[in-house]
């Protein structure tokens, strides 16, 4: 039995709780919170001092800027630790992290937890297999529009944009199936709620393994196209089943989540429709994420350390550094 105490006791700090408690391999030491009114059927505690127990790993759930701070008193402590996404407020306190955890020989696992959708993991093995030969370039399209409810006395009206909310993801993902990101150019949208904040904007990518690709992004713009709506993974956004993702190479293509694939050879004869496995997800992600922390601990290898995790963050911190630097009107144009 793993002994598991949850850090942070929002709506993501409330679901892992749930989790651990229904694990048959873990048993929760309790809830850290400074929030002693968060009412869950555990052992509350203010903070991880007031720990006295024996732990063997910590889930953090805290807000982000929080992340670095508390996975350092984690690993000072021993604690193995999965840390939720975004892994830390900056690049440089992400590293500083992982440099803490390696001279304290502490696991890490980082909470980007579509890298456990089944389908995404075919996706990623057949590719690497070659079925459309060499990737040569990959569309993304993320379009929703976010009530307004959403933004109110809320800290996103301020300092957040769905770069760091929502495309961070979208960016592990490309990440996880592609490959490492080397470059990228970024074109802000208008903004169109009445503030500076980043609402849209185009996104162009360069993978080290020369493949090419493209974002396009809104958070005004209600559509059927976007992950979670593909997936239908999110309970507040609505499920359409629909493809976000096209990626081609020298063989064909192949488009997600429906993992349609075309295979063919050049202009003169048009692309056959391959018939193509798509598999079950028989376990829900966060499920998976758990019992992959679990064996974290053991000494598998994580799907995804907080090394790994800071280029997700540095690259979405490029994208996000590149629009900031543009009006909040209509983008700039050559």
């Amino acid at each position: 039995m793993k002994r598991i105490l949850v850090v942070g006791g929002g709506l993501i700090g409330i679901r892992h709780i749930q989790a651990v408690k229904q694990h048959p391999g873990c048993h929760l030491v309790g809830l850290a919170d400074p929030d002693m009114s968060i009412r869950v059927d555990a052992t509350r505690f203010a903070s991880m001092d007031d720990i006295q127990d024996d732990v063997d790993g910590v889930i953090i759930a805290t807000p982000t800027h929080l992340h670095a701070a508390h996975g350092m008193a984690a690993a000072a402590r021993g604690w193995h630790m999965l840390i939720e996404k975004p892994v830390a407020g900056t690049v440089a306190e992400a590293q500083a992290l992982a440099r803490a955890l390696e001279q304290a020989q502490v696991r890490s696992l980082v909470g980007h937890h579509r890298r456990y959708h089944q389908v995404l993991q075919h996706l990623k093995a057949k590719i690497a297999e070659g079925v459309i030969g060499r990737v040569i370039n990959v569309s993304l399209l993320w379009a929703m529009r976010k009530p307004d409810a959403y933004f109110e006395q809320n800290w996103r009206t301020s300092g957040g944009s769905p770069v760091m909310i929502n495309l961070v993801h979208d960016i592990d993902v490309l990440r996880f199936v592609i490959g490492e990101i080397s470059e990228i150019a970024a074109l802000r949208g208008a903004s169109l709620r009445g503030t500076d904040r980043i609402e849209s904007g185009a996104v162009a990518l360069a993978f080290e393994n020369g493949a090419t690709g493209t974002i396009s992004f809104a958070d005004t713009a209600p559509s059927p196209w976007g992950f979670e709506a593909g997936i239908g993974e999110n309970p507040n956004i609505g499920t359409t089943h629909q493809d976000m993702m096209w990626i081609t190479g020298t063989r064909g293509a192949i488009s997600f989540p429906s993992l349609t694939l075309w295979q063919g050879k050049d202009w003169g004869t048009p692309s056959e429709r391959v018939e193509f496995d798509k598999p079950a997800q028989s376990c829900v992600p966060l499920d998976a994420q758990l019992d992959h922390f679990l064996d974290v601990m053991d000494g598998v290898a994580p799907l995804i350390d907080v090394a790994d995790a800071a280029r997700t963050l540095a690259v979405a911190t490029r994208i996000e550094e590149a629009l900031a630097k543009q009006s909040a009107g209509l983008p700039v144009r050559a």
